[in-house]
């Protein structure tokens, strides 16, 4: 694996380590954002209103789903119906198959993150004058933040880890590696697809912890450097000092 791995030419031909990361990054944050655009309102939406809980056990409901199974499934039913055809009949089916899998998690942390959020502090919005949608923008979805981040991390896992089934299909990918390995029994390919997908979903986990920790806010986080609390705290001590003078 270490020898097919540093091997220049398996990075830079065409259709070799840097090709298919793209594409795999590509397939992956196409279903990401459909997933965002979908999840997000509705999840904020659930949780501020609190009606339609339902949704939320239906779209947990699909993660029981078999992948594979659903992939041939969707690619039998859509395909036919895509007059291009070429890689638009496999694409549609795999995006729809990830994104699939990236709402419910996003779904549920945003309802959870929103349904969470003191009532006090939702009270103390209300009475400063804001209305409903200015309460779930500026108090619920900033307060909800850490568990909306906790479950795109989470989609982002599942999607980049299942993005290998886009080569099933015959798309790219660093699935391509695994398949083709495991059709060969190349296993020094095949093993070094599987660790390009884990090296990547970790190296993109860690880039949305950094992204999470400046997105959230610092009171929300809990993110005070001791020095500013013991600041604080000295500060507090020498005026109760002259105060006691």
């Amino acid at each position: 694996m270490i020898r097919w791995l540093n091997d220049p030419l398996n990075w830079t031909r065409s259709g070799g380590i840097l090709d298919q990361l793209g594409a795999h990054l590509l397939y992956s944050l196409i279903a990401l954002a459909i997933a965002v655009v979908v999840a997000l309102p509705a999840g904020l939406l659930i949780g501020h209103t609190g009606r339609g809980r339902w949704i939320i056990s239906a779209a947990n409901a699909v993660r029981a789903l078999p992948v594979v199974g659903l992939l041939i499934l969707l690619y039998v039913a859509v395909a036919p119906h895509i007059h291009s055809r070429g890689s638009a009949s496999y694409l549609v089916p795999t995006e729809t198959v990830l994104v699939l899998l990236a709402i419910p998690p996003i779904l549920s942390s945003t309802y959870a993150g929103v349904e969470n959020v003191d009532a006090a502090v939702r009270d103390a919005a209300s009475g400063m004058g804001m209305r409903g949608g200015q309460v779930m923008r500026r108090v619920e979805f900033p307060n909800a933040l850490p568990l909306i981040f906790s479950g795109l991390r989470s989609a982002t896992l599942q999607v980049i880890a299942t993005a290998t089934v886009a080569a099933y299909l015959g798309l790219g990918g660093l699935g391509r590696f695994v398949y083709d390995g495991q059709a060969s029994q190349d296993h020094p390919q095949r093993d070094s697809g599987a660790l390009l997908v884990a090296v990547l979903a970790v190296a993109v986990d860690l880039s949305l912890a950094l992204a999470q920790r400046y997105a959230v806010s610092r009171g929300v986080s809990g993110r005070f450097s001791s020095r500013t609390t013991t600041g604080a705290i000295g500060a507090d001590v020498a005026s109760a000092e002259a105060a006691a003078k």
